[in-house]
């Protein structure tokens, strides 16, 4: 199984992903965490990556795409993936696109994760409570869910032309939105 886990900010993708890859035995690909991995063991993508970071700025897309398709490429994933974070815009969904084709791995599923306006300003400033984290300011919530409208959001379309777009409702329990995500994918 090779899924996309999409939505804004605060609607649960990690937390989903999270569950979707124990159950299907398949791992979590975050975009952050591969930056992460690179930078943490100064490989060369990760040293370039850094030099954008340190800086305050967003990584290129050619960079991001190298990131991503450097991590496909792994043994670990031969079976199959969840990729979350990524794409964030028209141009790495044809970078996506390109490097499934040379792997040789199509992907099976986008799953779409939505919730209200309300509801996701409420939940990214919880975790900003519970876990104290810095880029959860109102301000700064609002500007990625901005951003996640204008140029993420478009992509879902992309998705659900070629008929792999499972669009779930991001609120409830936990345990019912994976339950409903895996009846989704298994349809």
């Amino acid at each position: 199984m090779r899924l996309l886990i999409m939505g804004p900010q605060g609607v649960g993708k990690g937390t989903q992903a999270a569950k979707l890859a124990e159950h299907f035995g398949i791992p979590t690909i975050s975009t952050g965490d591969i930056f992460r991995f690179n930078i943490k063991n100064k490989t060369e993508l990760g040293l370039e990556a850094l030099k954008y970071i340190d800086k305050g700025e967003l990584v290129p897309d050619e960079l991001t795409n190298k990131i991503v398709e450097d991590r496909l490429a792994k043994d670990d994933v031969k079976n199959g993936w969840i990729l979350d974070g990524y794409p964030r815009n028209a141009s790495q969904v044809v970078a996506l696109d390109a490097m499934l084709e040379r792997l040789g791995t199509p992907l099976d599923a986008v799953v779409a994760l939505d919730a209200d306006h309300d509801v996701l300003m409420e939940r990214m400033k919880k975790r900003a409570e519970i876990e104290g984290r810095s880029d959860d300011t109102p301000e700064a919530i609002a500007k990625r869910l901005e951003t996640y409208a204008k140029e993420t959001a478009p992509l879902l379309d992309t998705y659900k032309q070629r008929g792999l777009l499972r669009e779930i409702d991001g609120v409830g329990e936990i345990d019912a939105i994976q339950a409903n995500i895996v009846k989704a994918l298994e349809a």
